[in-house]
Parts: C-alpha cells; structure tokens; sequence
C-alpha cells in the first residue's frame, strides 16, 4: 500500500475539485509522486463518486469520514489530508475527533475548510462559525504542536449567493412571471462571494506541497475576484432577461426556513441553536467580505478567477 492523501467529503462542494486538480499536480511532484489518493464517500456507486474513480491515482472508498480512527488512518498510510465537514451543531465533537485521529496516527498535514473569515470568532451571532473557531483554537493548541495544518476560511460559495437569481432567470423564460427576485444580498453592501471549485483548487495546491510547513497554522482566506452588491446582481439579472426587475427583497433569508428545518432538525435539535445561521450574513451586509481581504497566499498559489458574470451563466446551464 503506497502513502495516502485521504479526501473526507470528496463528493462535496469543494472535493471533487480538491480531487481533480490533485490528481493533476502529484505525478509532477518531486516528494509525493508515488502517493495514492483515498476519496470518501457515503454512496461509492453514486454517479459523481464514480467519476472521481476515472482521475489518476484516485481509490474511491465507502465510508464516513466521522467514524474513522487512528488505526484506520495508520493502515491505509494516510500522510496527509483534507477535510470538509458538516455545519450541524455536533460538528466540534465530530471534526475534533477526526483531527485527534491523525494526531494519534502521525498524520503529517491536514487543510480543512472553515467559514467566512470575519466570522471566525468567540462571539459570532452564527454557532457553526463559533465551532470553526474552537476547532482552529484547539489545533493551535501545543498539544496538537505534532499535527501541521492549515484552516481555508472562504466566503460564502457563489452558487449559493447568486442560485435565487438563476432560479428567478429560469422560471421567467419559462413563464414569462416575475415574482419577487429575493436575494440575501444587501442593496449595497460589496460582497466577494467565490466559487467552491476555486477553494478546492487552493486547497489541493497545498496538499501537493514538497514542504507544507511554511503553511502551518495558517489560516488563509479565500474570497471571490470581484466585488458585487445586490443592485449589481440585480443588474445581471436585467441584462440577461432583457427587462426591468418588478420586485427586489434585498437581505432575505426566508429561504432558508424550509432548508433548516428539513436538514437540522430531525435529530431534536436545539431551535435556537440552529437558526443562528441566519445571523451569519451579517458581516456581509457590514462590507466585511470583499476581496480586498483575500490571502497574499491565496493569491500566489491559485488566485480564483470566476467572477460573479461567469458563475450566474454556468447556474442557468444546471
């Protein structure tokens, strides 16, 4: 068994392209050439678990990333590896469980993904950004000193901050009905939101690093190559339809009512607790997150590209 690079979330919204550019850049590595990649997934038969079986080097396997251990990790030679976890409020006990794991193992390296750099604090309104917090604190702490790692704090992921406005482009050509146009943009409030695939392309550039040290305890963050405001969506939107919007509902979150309930709380989860998410666009709304914020690293390694334009036009192709 060669050494491994594990993938934990490969299926997600930043693994596939973790796993796709990886596979690219190992076989011109001077140090990690011979090394395999370990993709996770739930459903091995899945249609995108399958693709990622066809890149070079990728080993597809079925099983869930919270229920490994460090003998696990030691008899697939995991080296290094990259994480995506959930957001559901046991994320801490199940994220710091896995990072125990390599450390118990002698994992050498770990990037993981965080959240919106600005809310990265104690004292965030939003829990799951309270969890990155602890997670980043707890790997900070000396008895983690053996564990190198690096923590990727991305802004909100572009298909999700401009998905409503491919929704209400879609159901106009087919209708010819507006609606109301929501958006959980501010009016004006300039927001750098960033492609998930750019972050798994990042992220992979430093999976493949001869030497990761110099990212140890990094925290770099990640942010789309252009600021855009709600009334500039809105103006993306216009140009594409060819007529004027009716109706705007600028920082609306009435979306996400039905998703949190629908994801969160069949396990009797705390009410409270999980409907604090919607306090995290809030430092967005503050101009926080613009991409006059993003890592001098990131943009040396793989600086990302998509702009807001780009990313509504490839919503409109899905």
């Amino acid at each position: 068994m060669a050494p491994t690079i594990l993938i934990a979330g490969a299926t997600g919204n930043t693994g596939r392209s973790v796993i796709e550019t990886l596979s690219k850049l190992l076989p011109t590595s001077k140090t990690l050439s011979h090394h395999r990649i370990l993709a996770l997934t739930r459903a091995a038969s899945s249609p995108t678990a399958q693709q990622l079986a066809t890149f070079p080097g990728v080993e597809v396997v079925e099983q869930n990333w919270v229920d490994i251990t460090a003998d696990w990790l030691k008899h697939h030679e995991v080296v290094r590896a990259f994480i995506a976890s959930h957001n559901k409020p046991n994320q801490f006990a199940e994220e710091s469980t896995f990072h125990l794991a390599a450390l118990q193992a002698g994992v050498q390296y770990v990037v993981r993904i965080s959240t919106t750099a600005a809310n990265v604090r104690p004292d965030c309104g939003a829990y799951y950004a309270r969890t990155h917090w602890a997670i980043e604190t707890l790997l900070s702490s000396p008895a983690f000193g053996r564990l190198q790692w690096t923590s990727l704090q991305p802004n909100i992921f572009s298909s999700f901050y401009l998905g409503p406005a491919a929704e209400f482009i879609k159901k106009y050509r087919l209708t010819g009905e507006q609606g109301t146009l929501r958006l959980m943009a501010s009016k004006e409030a300039p927001v750098a939101a960033i492609d998930s695939d750019e972050v798994g392309i990042f992220a992979a550039r430093l999976l493949s690093q001869d030497n990761p040290a110099p990212h140890h305890q990094a925290k770099y963050v990640l942010n789309g190559p252009e600021d855009i405001t709600g009334e500039q969506v809105v103006g993306l939107v216009e140009q594409i339809i060819g007529v004027p919007i009716k109706s705007v509902s600028y920082k609306d979150l009435s979306g996400l009512d039905a998703f949190l309930a629908q994801e969160y709380m069949g396990g009797q989860q705390s009410r409270n607790v999980v409907w604090s998410i919607k306090h995290a666009p809030e430092t967005a709304w503050a101009g926080e997150c613009t991409a006059s914020t993003t890592s001098k690293e990131v943009l040396e390694l793989a600086a990302p590209q998509r702009t807001p334009a780009q990313v509504l036009q490839s919503l409109l192709k899905d």
